[in-house]
């Protein structure tokens, strides 16, 4: 019955982990915003959310660029999901900092609204297994 369970559930807790870890990033990135050289940072959500449905290994994970405007991969092994990569340039800055706060914002704002909705889905679809279990 257990692995019933965490079969149902395992694609919510993956997709919430994988959200909270992207928060985390656009996160640092609008705290980095003043910051001197600080390069703006994300992870592919569609990628790293497949990877990490199927278990695999991602340390030194490589990834090619096949539009000027997808993010440059930086391959870092910290054992996260997909890897992190940098935000492309859209607009320079003279201290080096790649962070544009509007694309940041608009990135926090979407995961989170995201995020939002994985909770109301996991939470729904535990509501329909109780209520089964109840025999309602």
């Amino acid at each position: 019955m257990m692995n019933k369970l965490d079969a149902a559930l395992n694609f919510h807790e993956t997709a919430l982990r994988v959200r909270g870890q992207r928060q985390e990033l656009l996160a640092a990135n609008i705290a980095n915003a003043d910051t001197p050289g600080y390069k703006a940072r994300d992870i592919n959500f569609a990628d790293t959310f497949k990877q990490a449905l199927a278990g695999i290994d991602h340390s030194g994970l490589s990834a090619a660029t096949t539009n000027s405007a997808h993010l440059q991969a930086n391959a870092p092994s910290n054992g996260q999901p997909g890897g992190v990569m940098f935000r492309s340039i859209i607009q320079g800055s003279v201290d080096g900092n790649t962070v544009d706060m509007d694309v940041e914002r608009t990135q926090f704002a979407d995961n989170a609204l995201r995020y939002e909705a994985s909770i109301t889905m996991i939470s729904g679809q535990i509501k329909k297994m109780l209520a089964a279990v109840q025999g309602q």
